[in-house]
């Protein structure tokens, strides 16, 4: 706690002694590139929704077997992800970037990443649940045709989300060197100089 008061003394006092000298920090640029890009993956992960949602809901009456269980799974599950990519976008659109003090954009921008990874551990385990579910499905005695069937379904929607976190991640730590920059320092690093 104390170090993290004292850095982030050091961090406010340097961007004070930076505006002092002119040097702007573009604060609110980064925040709105931050939300623009919460909204497209919010947008993205919404349209996966929409698409697997209808196909699910229309193929599944047509469907036997497994397979009518695999649309069924994905209309489901699809139902959460677009509630949680509607309640994603609605932040994102609320939130004003200029209202962002420096610590709460890195913090922000650190803690999607950490969202984004966290994510991308829960979607191997999703993976691993769906394949889990399709070797049960060869038991006897069990309703193989719907552990199959969401089985595959599961398997699906896990890689989709890890091939999506994983990429929002990318893009996100794409975006970490800019952090010099809004601390005053240049594309190298950041400095202090204390003049006596």
């Amino acid at each position: 706690m104390i170090i993290r008061l004292t850095l982030l003394l050091v961090l406010s006092l340097t961007i004070y002694g930076l505006q002092a000298q002119g040097i702007q920090v573009d604060l609110p640029s980064f925040n709105q590139q931050s939300l623009d890009h919460q909204k497209t993956a919010m947008l993205t992960l919404g349209g996966w929704a929409v698409a697997n949602i209808a196909a699910g809901a229309a193929l599944q009456g047509s469907a036997d077997g497994s397979t009518k269980h695999f649309h069924r799974m994905n209309a489901l599950w699809n139902g959460v992800n677009l509630a949680i990519a509607g309640l994603g976008y609605y932040t994102a659109m609320k939130s004003d970037p200029a209202a962002w003090d420096l610590a709460s954009s890195l913090s922000s921008h650190n803690g999607f990443q950490k969202v984004l990874l966290f994510n991308a551990g829960l979607d191997v385990g999703y993976i691993m649940g769906g394949l889990y579910l399709t070797e049960r499905a060869k038991r006897p005695d069990v309703n193989s045709d719907q552990l199959k069937g969401f089985g595959r379904s599961i398997m699906l929607q896990g890689a989709f989300l890890m091939v999506f976190d994983l990429a929002n991640y990318f893009i996100a730590t794409g975006r970490n060197g800019e952090i010099p920059l809004l601390l005053g320092g240049t594309e190298n690093g950041i400095g202090l100089l204390l003049n006596f």
